[in-house]
């Protein structure tokens, strides 16, 4: 707020009189360079009054029967320029800014033909907001070790060139964040590759929903502006997104597939993962039934790995059906480990080799649906539904 005081005279400048206030700022700038005002042209013994209007900068003003006479200043303008500069510099080193970030979380791989599939999914990702960076995380405990270990094989290195770096050096979802935010990324966005809304992805979100929780006294040093989580293929729960569009979104993406079976003439089986401990078995029960109604020429089933449904349950289908022929792919991100031994491996549990047994062909595709390219654009979809409910911008 500016300062003023009435004062007397203390002596004489060139054509006028020179005034010394009688007080000083609390900060003592008033003495510092600018305690003298030349007041040329007014008659000694003039009440006036003289105002602080920044450091070192006087206004001083002159009161004379008749009305008021501006005099002495020490070029207005400038120090109006000089105020709104000061000032614009204060404001922008308290500014912040916060940088958006995209973490892609999923189980993980050791096989790598079937990496594909997650830089797939990437180079979707990056596409759809190419100045915002996209960094991998994988949840696996045992299979980021085996990537670390490779990393430090010079004759696996050799022999691998094409895998990239960020697959070599890859770290879980919490260092992965913890870096992104080390770098100054403060606002983040996980996006899941899950299929379904089961144990793995709650196990991301609680770790998600505990980081954006932490808070501090000073809110400059909360870690975090805003730290969320996408869906993964099949939906979860929650009224803003309903699951079952989600799903049928994703039985558009399945076309590919669809057509393929046509083209063999045979039957779908999906094997998708599962869960022995989560009830994940409706998300995929429910797949299979819009299957069948956006597609009802093609006899589609889905069996899982772990819990329900499973390759009994997909056996008894196809036997009541009379199928001799189906198309067998992984219902999973990637054809890693599952899809080369579990679902078409050698081995007489393999589900080719029982298939094969109740005299049925198999014709297995050992591609991952992050390759899909349908399916790479969901999770991008995704993402993005997650920013925006948020306020989060994706560049």
């Amino acid at each position: 707020m500016p300062l003023s005081c009435q004062a007397g005279w203390e002596g004489r400048c060139k054509g006028g009189e020179v005034r010394r206030p009688a007080w000083k700022s609390s900060d003592n700038t008033l003495g510092n360079g600018a305690d003298q005002v030349c007041t040329s042209g007014i008659k000694k013994g003039h009440p006036g009054s003289i105002l602080l209007i920044g450091p070192g900068f006087f206004y001083f003003r002159a009161v004379e029967k008749g009305g008021f006479m501006k005099v002495g200043t020490v070029f207005f303008a400038v120090v109006m320029l000089c105020m709104f500069t000061v000032q614009s510099v204060i404001a922008g080193e308290h500014k912040v800014e916060h940088k958006s970030g995209i973490v892609l979380a999923m189980f993980g791989t050791t096989v790598e033909p079937a990496l594909q599939g997650l830089l797939n999914i990437k180079e979707k990702m990056a596409k759809a907001f190419p100045e915002t960076p996209v960094r991998f995380a994988f949840t696996s405990n045992i299979i980021r070790k085996i990537w670390q270990k490779r990393a430090k094989d010079p004759v696996y290195l050799k022999a691998h060139p094409e895998i990239p770096p960020e697959i070599l050096h890859v770290q879980g979802p919490l260092a992965t964040i913890a870096n992104f935010q080390d770098d100054g990324y403060d606002t983040l966005v996980v996006q899941p590759t899950h299929i379904a809304p089961a144990e793995e992805f709650l196990d991301l979100t609680s770790y998600v929903h505990a980081l954006a929780s932490i808070d501090t006294i000073k809110k400059k040093f909360k870690p975090f502006n805003k730290l969320v989580i996408g869906r993964p293929m099949l939906g979860t729960f929650g009224v803003t997104h309903p699951y079952a569009e989600d799903i049928k979104l994703a039985v558009k993406a399945m076309k590919e597939d669809v057509d393929r079976a046509r083209k063999e003439k045979a039957a779908l089986v999906y094997m998708g993962h599962g869960n022995d401990h989560f009830p994940s078995g409706g998300s995929y029960i429910q797949f299979a039934h819009e299957m069948k109604r956006a597609y009802p020429d093609v006899l589609t089933l889905v069996g899982t790995v772990e819990g329900y449904p499973g390759l009994d349950q997909v056996m008894a289908q196809l036997q009541d059906a009379e199928v001799k022929k189906v198309v067998i792919r992984a219902f999973m991100i990637v054809a890693g480990d599952h899809a080369v031994n579990d679902m078409a491996g050698p081995d007489e549990d393999s589900w080719k080799s029982i298939m094969e047994k109740a005299g049925i062909t198999v014709v297995p595709y050992l591609h991952g649906m992050g390759e899909n390219d349908h399916v790479a654009e969901i999770y991008v979809r995704h993402a993005a539904d997650a920013a925006e409910d948020a306020g989060i911008i994706l560049k």
